[in-house]
């Protein structure tokens, strides 16, 4: 759809590698995950039309670097842009027809097979199933990545699964943009892919088979 295709051109441009120890040394003592340069990538730059990090409001940094609600705003757009990454792969892979194999529900009969694509799968759950699915994202919120940590930071690396693998310097600096951007530009798509299915009654794949894109095209 319109939204998810120009949301995807507005992923995060790479920053180019450093070019000294010395560089790379500098950039990884003043990079933090709440640092208002990450997610300033062209060609936007900092897009602040509200003027939330205008420097006058914040004489003691001159950057806003720890205004009063900034933390808490970056905080809730990575955590949403982390969430709208993974939403986004999984409304592909739902829209692919690629489900888990078995039983959602053996007692009722309901196989992951069963579940609609798209929004209506929601409701086509069990009233367990969705309790499940709230009291898991419930943990996941207190215990695992806790709300009060700004920070983003839970302490298990990048990249690699049960092999931490901890980044510094410019290389940090870029996968911090990229993060952001394409949180961003994630959040813009499943935002868009929902909207199409609401106004069509297509999912995004239905969609694109019919070339009915938002309404634009033949039914």
């Amino acid at each position: 759809m319109k939204f998810l295709s120009l949301a995807l051109l507005g992923s995060a441009a790479a920053f180019s590698p450093s070019k000294s120890a010395e560089t790379s040394t500098a950039l990884n003592e003043r990079i933090s995950p709440l640092d208002p340069s990450i997610g300033v990538t062209a060609p936007l730059g900092l897009y602040d039309p509200l003027g939330w990090l205008d420097g006058s409001k914040d004489p003691a940094t001159n950057f806003a670097s720890f205004h009063a609600n900034f933390e808490r705003r970056r905080a809730v757009e990575r955590k949403h842009g982390r969430v709208a990454m993974a939403a986004v792969v999984g409304m592909l892979f739902h829209n692919a027809d690629i489900e888990f194999p078995g039983y959602l529900s053996k007692e009722l009969g309901i196989r992951f097979s069963d579940v609609p694509n798209g929004m209506s799968g929601l409701f086509s759950l069990p009233l367990a199933g969705i309790t499940q699915i709230f009291f898991f994202c419930g943990f996941l919120e207190l215990a695992v990545w806790p709300a009060s940590n700004y920070s983003g930071d839970y302490g298990v690396g990048y990249g690699r699964p049960f092999v931490p693998n901890f980044l510094e310097g410019d290389e940090l600096k870029r996968k911090l943009d990229m993060e952001i951007n394409q949180g961003r530009a994630a959040m813009l798509g499943i935002f868009g892919a929902m909207v199409g299915e609401a106004v069509t009654g297509q999912t995004l794949a239905e969609q694109v088979a019919s070339g009915n894109m938002i309404g634009y095209g033949p039914p």
